[in-house]
């Protein structure tokens, strides 16, 4: 298997000085007393625990590179010449009206109490990391703007600065909650929604109740894991007394503030940054279902619960406490990707890789189908960026998955909107931005229909984040709707597995889906033969 070598990645900012390298440690094939830098070993040797997380933190995203033996890329799409399927009734399946700008990409997702979505994308958590934090307004006005949900991460009231807690230790006043929900539903259009992530901590400190008496959200999503890392969320703080606050809240953090042996080396500058840690789920059947009635209890309408890369166990513990649960989305993550601060380590080396845990997804779905139970609807996460991504999930998990999560790939529009703004304030516009103009409208294509939606006065207060995600977000819908054109799919709930052609033998196995020369080849020797 080919794989980057564990020594040395731009995500820890090292590399080996060497041009041979052992391909199972990483290290070069001769390592030289005397060497100036800068493989992880190097580094590690002076900054020690550091060298587990990419960084620099907070300016970042980071996602895995090792290449799996069967990914995404070993399935292809069909393509048909005939047929048109998911018309509106009585329209006839005519080159007129079988468009690929009529194709209907709205998606909806929900157990009894249906959310739908302008596109079947929706965001990864966006929680505690600074670079959620600092870019929350782009990426909830944009997904506001654009019809789709968004997923606000685990541990917003437990690091936010200004929490106040009442007497019992349960959240009262958490300031940056409050505006993490206000800046989506300012721009809310209807469709989509926000979602608030609960884990350990989280529930400890109340934080449903706060945010069901305070806002009055529909859908709380609890979180088993991820496909970045197999143990809680983590940040980073540059502060002592920060450190502190947050042991004091409940936390793990790491090295321990308290002890005064960190204290003299964080003093002396040995010590910079502390990590701020989450604890570990155990999952029971039993506690699983009590929390659901908890929550409904509370008055929550929609349940959803998010898991990670682990193993077939777990994920049929997922698939069949949801179904039993009546869970109103199940989200899926494959191994590989990562929002903020995850082991660099355990994001190459940990987990299910995306196709095989969906594959495996889909099986599992179907057998509670077959006999007789209702599978959740489902979503798949990890790695998608593109809209032939989006559809190669659906057809794949089809007809359980409802929609596809997305992280870094939504998030890098809103940055990148965000620093135009910058680069526009600055005069520092660089070459592959300015070629297309000096002014937001001639900038971003979509600036107008954004104007004409919220109105010449408001599309002032609207961060060009939020224009750069809405842009990203019809890319992806025209896209998909060629694709589903091509595949004579007009909407999303006519997709199948069938759209679908596997590349590799191997890729056949592992998903169900047929090696390319084996589609449709009854069909074709029907035609011959007749």
């Amino acid at each position: 298997m080919n794989t980057q070598t564990p020594n040395g990645n731009d995500a820890t900012r090292s590399a080996n000085r060497s041009r041979n390298v052992a391909p199972f440690s990483g290290l070069c094939s001769r390592c030289i007393d005397g060497c100036r830098g800068n493989c992880e070993i190097f580094r590690a040797s002076f900054r020690g625990r550091e060298l587990i997380y990419p960084g620099p933190f907070g300016d970042i995203t980071a996602g895995g590179d090792k290449n799996y033996p069967v990914d995404y890329s070993h399935l292809n799409i069909q393509g048909y010449a005939v047929g048109a399927n998911g018309l509106p009734p009585g329209v006839a399946p005519t080159p007129d009206n079988a468009r690929f700008p009529l194709v209907d990409t709205a998606a909806e997702y929900g157990w009894d109490s249906k959310v739908k979505m302008r596109l079947p994308v929706f965001t990864g958590a966006l929680g505690s990391t600074e670079v959620a934090r600092k870019n929350w307004e782009h990426f909830a006005i944009g997904a506001a703007i654009s019809g789709v949900t968004i997923v606000c991460g685990e541990n917003v009231c437990g690091i936010d600065p200004e929490l106040e807690l009442t007497p019992e230790h349960k959240v009262a006043k958490s300031p940056d909650m409050d505006r993490r929900i206000a800046a989506y539903r300012k721009y809310h259009q209807g469709d989509g929604e926000i979602l608030i992530q609960m884990n350990v901590e989280d529930t400890n400190l109340g934080v449903a109740e706060y945010i069901i008496d305070k806002h009055r959200i529909d859908t709380i999503e609890l979180k088993w894991g991820q496909g970045a890392k197999c143990i809680g969320g983590e940040i980073k703080v540059g502060r002592l007394e920060r450190a502190l606050e947050l042991q004091r809240r409940g936390y793990i953090v790491t090295p321990d503030p308290s002890d005064p042996v960190t204290r003299a080396a964080f003093n002396s500058g040995a010590v910079k940054e502390f990590e701020r840690h989450s604890r570990l789920g155990f999952v029971t059947e039993e506690g699983f279902f009590k929390e659901i009635e908890r929550l409904r209890k509370l008055g929550f309408r929609r349940i959803t619960l998010k898991t990670g890369a682990y193993g077939l166990r777990e994920l049929a513990m997922a698939i069949k406490y949801s179904s039993r649960a009546g869970i109103d989305l199940l989200t899926i993550d494959g191994s590989g990707g990562g929002t903020g601060m995850s082991p660099w380590r355990m994001m190459e080396e940990w987990g299910m890789p995306p196709l095989y845990l969906h594959s495996a997804a889909w099986e599992f779905s179907r057998r509670l189908a077959d006999r007789g139970e209702r599978a959740p609807d489902l979503a798949f996460a990890g790695g998608f960026s593109s809209e032939d991504g989006v559809f190669k999930g659906l057809a794949l998990g089809a007809p359980y998955v409802k929609a596809i999560c997305m992280g870094r790939a939504l998030m890098i529009p809103g940055m990148v909107g965000k620093n135009i703004a910058q680069w526009l304030k600055n005069r520092d516009l660089p070459k592959t931005v300015a070629e297309y103009g000096q002014t937001p409208e001639e900038i971003f294509v979509t600036y107008e229909t954004v104007k004409a939606m919220l109105g010449a006065d408001e599309i002032k207060n609207v961060p060009l984040g939020a224009i750069g995600f809405y842009s990203f977000a019809d890319k992806l819908k025209v896209g998909l709707q060629q694709l589903m054109a091509g595949a004579r799919c007009f909407k999303l709930s006519v997709i199948t597995r069938r759209e679908l052609m596997s590349l590799t033998r191997e890729c056949a196995e592992v998903t169900g889906i047929p090696y390319l020369m084996d589609c449709y080849r009854r069909e074709a020797l029907d035609i011959l033969d007749a």
